[in-house]
């Protein structure tokens, strides 16, 4: 019989750990305490607490209490799965806006949003111009009588169209792109970023450009914003100086507007109450994680924390990798170095000292996409090898290497190798646009056209002999 596993959240990095144990013929247990859809096993269960069992140094095993219809139970398992991820406790900061109790309209936070329909005829204030604040705002804008968009920081607003239509996230996350990047001083890559976000949008025109252009601030996809903002459907504002009884005041203004709903767009903050801090604290908006997944003082690694991470990337992969190394190393496969290793790459990890080249990653749980997967999956010996795969298949080793870097390539080898992986990866530009290819348009290749493609193969070996030189 596999070991059993309490998993602690039924939401994307939850369902990756439940398949990932069954992979490994472990026992997963699910908890879910929500009954919407993404929970599996048992709905509406609240995990009351996680605590060591009594003979944890020998046997590593842990206590789960839940509550479920008003019933505790509690139960013993060998392990534990916590995928609550960062987005549980909406961060509402009244105390920083002045005259908020004196309000008479309505105020909420963006994750008690549902439906635009409440806006009708309203003038409407969306505080924060993350991704969430930025969709309400355009939303809102269709039927609201008037929108403004309050923004301490700026941000940079991206299409998801990128260049010739591809779409933006295929184009930019890959390692070509990624190794560029970091080849390069970080005041040249911002520089470089920044001057191609502006080739779409001038930032400082519309009001968006951020503050801080070093740090990476996470980006706002939206397509739609700049068109509502040059049709005076969304007005971007400063922060908040004053709130009326009907009205706000935004800095460096004395104007009052007129609002009648407030959205605080104003994002999360995590914890773990069913763990006791001895087991893992949430500092500064982070936590003491060997490579954001283990407590790193912990006598035995029966603990894991899946989804505690903002890489720059999609989170259902890193996800799933998270999980795919982490019930390896519960299931005794895979072992972690010594504590003191851990805790100086914990410690290294938490002083976000800015590096010399590439992005800066100075925010907490802020992670290089690509380069953290890999970490992950060299510890499962999942990781493509580009080198020998030049010899053997040069053909995928240049696709993986100059195209989108899709989790295809997480499973070409390694535990959990997908015998489909190489020809997914070698078709998934057929794949993105077969739907948006429904009228066929025959094209003849000039001459001029040929001897491009002939320079740039060329260039492309001479890339490649520099690169693996």
């Amino acid at each position: 019989m596999g070991k059993r596993v309490a998993i602690v959240g039924a939401g994307v990095s939850g369902l990756a750990s439940i398949k990932c144990c069954l992979e490994e013929g472990l026992e997963p247990t699910c908890f879910e305490r929500s009954d919407d859809l993404g929970g599996l096993w048992r709905f509406t269960t609240k995990v009351c607490s996680v605590a060591k069992c009594s003979d944890f140094t020998v046997s590593g095993q842990w206590e789960v209490v839940t509550l479920h219809k008003e019933k505790q139970e509690s139960a013993i398992f060998d392990a534990v799965m916590v995928c609550t991820g960062f987005l549980t406790n909406p961060y509402l900061p009244l105390d920083s806006f002045p005259g908020i109790n004196a309000f008479k309209g309505q105020y909420f936070h963006s994750r008690q949003y549902k439906h635009p329909d409440i806006f009708k005829d309203k003038r409407v204030l969306v505080i924060g111009m993350g991704n969430s604040g930025t969709d309400i705002a355009v939303e809102a804008s269709h039927l609201a009588k008037k929108v403004f968009l309050s923004t301490t920081g700026g941000a940079w607003v991206i299409s998801r169209i990128f260049d010739s239509g591809y779409p933006w996230d295929m184009v930019f996350t890959t390692r070509f792109q990624n190794m560029l990047r970091n080849s390069l001083p970080t005041p040249i890559v911002t520089w470089l970023m920044a001057r191609k976000i502006n080739n779409w949008l001038n930032h400082a025109n519309y009001g968006l450009m951020p503050d801080d252009r070093t740090q990476l601030k996470e980006f706002v996809l939206n397509d739609e914003l700049p068109g509502r903002i040059i049709t005076g459907k969304v007005f971007i504002r400063p922060s908040i100086k004053e709130v009326k009884e009907n009205s706000v005041i935004f800095n460096n203004t004395s104007k009052e507007e007129p609002i009648d709903i407030i959205v605080f767009a104003t994002g999360y903050t995590f914890a773990f109450p069913f763990l006791d801090e001895s087991v893992v604290k949430v500092e500064d908006g982070q936590a003491s994680l060997y490579k954001y997944i283990f407590p790193a003082h912990l006598q035995k690694s029966t603990l894991a924390i899946i989804g505690l991470i903002k890489p720059l990337g999609s989170m259902i992969p890193t996800g799933e990798t998270q999980a795919r190394w982490a019930v390896r190393v519960l299931k005794g496969v895979n072992k972690l170095p010594s504590p003191s290793v851990m805790i100086e790459e914990v410690n290294a990890r938490k002083e976000n000292k800015p590096g010399w080249f590439g992005l800066c990653y100075c925010k907490a749980l802020q992670a290089d996409y690509i380069t953290y997967i890999d970490e992950l999956l060299t510890c499962i010996n999942a990781k493509p090898n580009l080198f020998s795969m030049l010899l053997t298949d040069p053909h995928l080793a240049l696709t993986i290497f100059f195209g989108p870097c899709s989790p295809y390539q997480f499973r070409l080898t390694g535990p959990g190798k997908w015998e489909g992986a190489r020809n997914a990866i070698m078709t998934q530009w057929d794949r993105t646009f077969k739907v948006t290819k429904a009228r066929i348009v025959q094209e003849s290749p000039s001459p001029f056209e040929s001897f491009l493609k002939l320079f740039s193969f060329l260039a492309l070996l001479v890339a490649i002999f520099l690169i693996f030189l």
